[in-house]
């Protein structure tokens, strides 16, 4: 079997190690020629034996000739990831923001170029990449008249980066079929902090083979990136990701309500239980700010509550009984009718500490 290009000069393919095995100690991937033959085309064929991708070290980026990337949407997520596509992984980048002003600012700091519309400044890329606020945004800067799919060309890859439904990405991914264009819905967990830092986790769905050519451009951005169906898959993991936040920051808003009422020291508190079953990313990184009131340091209420409402709708359509995700939904409508729309997502603290 021809090996690719990417597994010939230890590219960033390089990073996927199959697991060792418990019995021998050896990569289940490292025997015979015939084996390891075997183990690649079976890894290609079935998703749910897919080893997943941490992120490699930048120097890897360099083995990896240069490509003609564009990026459409610069917020607070986006301005970062077009980055590290330029800086980290040396790519020729090319953005559209529909406020120019904020393209201007980008190309300025990272030495890239500008589109007048998506349409152009796709046009030619090899990867484009979107990463705007929600399914019609997405439909604006893609399949409308000026959106990227009108200057791709055939061969390239379109990957979205957008928390959506995964209507719109097996939509997508059909229109881009049709022009000879691959797919991979690609959003990403990790907040603002996890793009500035290049460490998020993405979400994939798509072709297996799509996802291998855009694998080593997603890892300028990202700590994980797995594959974890056909389009829409990727979308519908998101949603399992933030109904376990959801419930997550909930249980935790509680907790420190409660001890507040009880009188307990809160950091002592913490720090024993942390250490245990209820130990938590959320805890570890957001019960001091809760603590002391202040709901500035992450994902916004009304980000939470789209997302929420993303994951709800589909719930309604696939029959998954949700009634948790649901009451937190309704929470953080609480929140935002505090004035809250902006306050991060452990805010849920603020409406139980509300007198």
């Amino acid at each position: 079997m021809r090996r690719s290009k990417s597994s010939r000069t230890g590219g960033a393919r390089a990073c996927c190690a199959w697991p060792r095995s418990p019995r021998t100690g050896k990569r289940s991937g490292n025997g015979s020629p015939a084996t390891r033959t075997k183990s690649a085309l079976f890894a290609r064929s079935d998703f749910s034996r897919r080893p997943l991708c941490s992120n490699p070290s930048p120097a890897k980026f360099r083995r990896f000739s240069m490509a003609k990337v564009a990026f459409i949407g610069l917020g607070v997520m986006g301005f970062p990831m077009a980055g590290h596509l330029r800086e980290k992984g040396g790519h020729d980048v090319t953005v559209y923001n529909r406020t120019a002003s904020k393209a201007a600012e980008w190309a300025k700091k990272y030495s890239g170029q500008t589109g007048a519309t998506p349409a152009e400044a796709a046009k030619d890329a090899e990867f484009v990449f979107t990463c705007v606020g929600n399914d019609d945004d997405l439909r604006s800067v893609t399949i409308a008249d000026t959106g990227v799919l009108a200057g791709m060309k055939p061969g390239s890859i379109l990957i979205d980066n957008t928390t959506a439904s995964a209507e719109v990405a097996r939509e997508l991914e059909a229109a881009a079929k049709a022009k000879g264009i691959g797919f991979i819905d690609a959003p990403v967990s990790g907040g603002q902090a996890g793009a500035e830092n290049g460490v998020l986790t993405v979400m994939c769905g798509g072709d297996p083979a799509t996802f291998e050519r855009a694998r080593p451009v997603i890892d300028a951005y990202a700590r994980m990136v797995g594959l974890m169906g056909p389009a829409g898959a990727g979308q519908l993991t998101k949603m399992m990701n933030q109904i376990c936040i959801a419930g997550v920051v909930q249980g935790l808003a509680e907790a420190i309500h409660f001890g507040k009422q009880s009188g307990l020291d809160i950091e002592n508190v913490i720090e024993v239980i942390s250490k245990g079953a209820a130990g938590s990313w959320q805890m570890e990184n957001r019960y001091k700010t809760m603590n002391a009131g202040k709901y500035d340091f992450g994902f916004a209420v009304d980000w939470m509550r789209k997302d929420l409402d993303i994951v709800l709708t589909e719930a309604r359509r696939n029959g998954a009984k949700l009634p948790l995700t649901a009451l937190v939904d309704q929470f953080y409508g609480d929140v935002q009718a505090m004035g809250g729309n902006r306050w991060d997502t452990s805010s849920l603290l603020a409406r139980l500490d509300k007198k």
